[in-house]
């Protein structure tokens, strides 16, 4: 055994130092300790020894392996170096080269007419609110004060599941869930999408909505209206916005009014008024399906649709294309990343595109 670890040193040390490159020395490595290396073999020849030869060329072959590893260490330093010289040596980099074109994203403009709502509300003193866009009957209809065979359903065009849930028609299943688990007072602001079975040019199987829901002792129609005035002039950053409320029926709130803009917004899209959504005073049969005292407590909610926000004033014509993935369409109608709209610094005034 000991001519065998002579013969093992003698040849693998010189292929060691010869090695040229970092695959010529792992392939000296897998030959010596590899799972069929020579050094392997003989580790597995001491199995047949006596212990007193386990002991002796034991210790020589374990010398033996420490030395080549050792060399083959050593080697592989070398040639790390010698290739990272010889890359820095050949690699150069031309600073007086014009920067690469680099290609930005658009914010979509419903995002961008969100979070202008938003912030607008949130200086009101709103709080933001979320829910699923999966409902169950209760949430969607039912604590709604739309009992099953409501007229009111059939309105919707409703997208139901075999398990009776449903994709949510309106995002007011957000406030039922806040009044059931907060008691007055309450404020907030429920964004999302919402689903119904239509499709044209100014509606969509999805789109988007903000309702808004206020829950005190002490609330009136004055108030809700005078928050729609001041969020359409800020919204729309104009003094010139006119607004109609005209009586309605929706089974959650009584009184209920449309809300319908008039002046220079719809104007712009040639008609003298454009219905915007709906609101009204809380339903008392409504609180009382959430466990708020009607006699103590009232209040108001309204929601109006954010495409159509976003159609009249970024002076989009057609909703379609705003759920088409189009880049040329996003390119256009986006907005910039970094112009994040703020009643600081401002709306969508600050950013790539102008409301005229």
């Amino acid at each position: 055994m000991q001519n065998k670890l002579n013969e093992i040193k003698e040849k693998v040390l010189p292929a060691i130092e010869s090695a040229k490159t970092l695959a010529d020395l792992d392939a000296v490595r897998v030959g010596v300790v590899g799972k069929n290396g020579s050094l392997t073999g003989l580790m597995k020849e001491l199995g047949g020894l006596s212990v007193e030869e386990k002991k002796t060329f034991g210790a020589i072959l374990n010398t033996v392996k420490t030395e080549i590893m050792t060399a083959i260490s050593d080697k592989k330093q070398a040639l790390e170096t010698a290739e990272l010289n010889d890359r820095l040596a050949s690699e150069s980099v031309d600073v007086t080269l014009p920067v690469r074109p680099t290609h930005q994203g658009r914010i979509h403009p419903i995002t961008q007419a969100t979070e202008e709502a938003l912030a607008i509300f949130a200086q009101m003193g709103f709080e933001l609110a979320e829910g699923p866009d999966i409902e169950d009957d209760w949430h969607n209809f039912e604590a709604l004060n739309m009992p099953k065979n409501h007229p009111a359903r059939q309105m919707q065009a409703t997208f139901f599941f075999p398990n009776k849930n449903l994709l949510r028609t309106q995002t007011s299943g957000v406030q039922i869930r806040t009044m059931e688990n907060k008691q007055p007072p309450i404020r907030i602001v429920c964004p999302g999408r919402t689903y119904r079975r239509d499709y044209d040019a100014t509606h969509t199987p999805m789109f988007h909505q903000i309702e808004g829901l206020v829950i005190d002792e002490k609330t009136n129609l004055a108030n809700l209206k005078s928050v729609l005035f001041e969020f359409f002039k800020l919204f729309f950053e104009t003094e010139n916005v006119k607004l109609r409320f005209r009586t309605s029926y929706f089974p959650f709130t009584e009184p209920s009014y449309e809300i319908d803009l008039g002046g220079a917004m719809a104007n712009n899209i040639g008609k003298e008024w454009l219905e915007m959504g709906g609101c009204g005073m809380v339903d008392p049969r409504v609180l009382k399906n959430c466990g708020i005292d009607p006699e103590k407590y009232q209040g108001f909610a309204f929601g109006v649709g954010l495409d159509r926000l976003a159609m009249m004033k970024y002076g989009i014509p057609d909703l379609r294309p705003m759920f088409e993935a189009d880049m040329k369409w996003i390119k256009h109608y986006g907005f910039v990343p970094q112009d994040i709209p703020s009643m600081v610094n401002g709306l969508s005034m600050n950013g790539g595109k102008k409301c005229d």
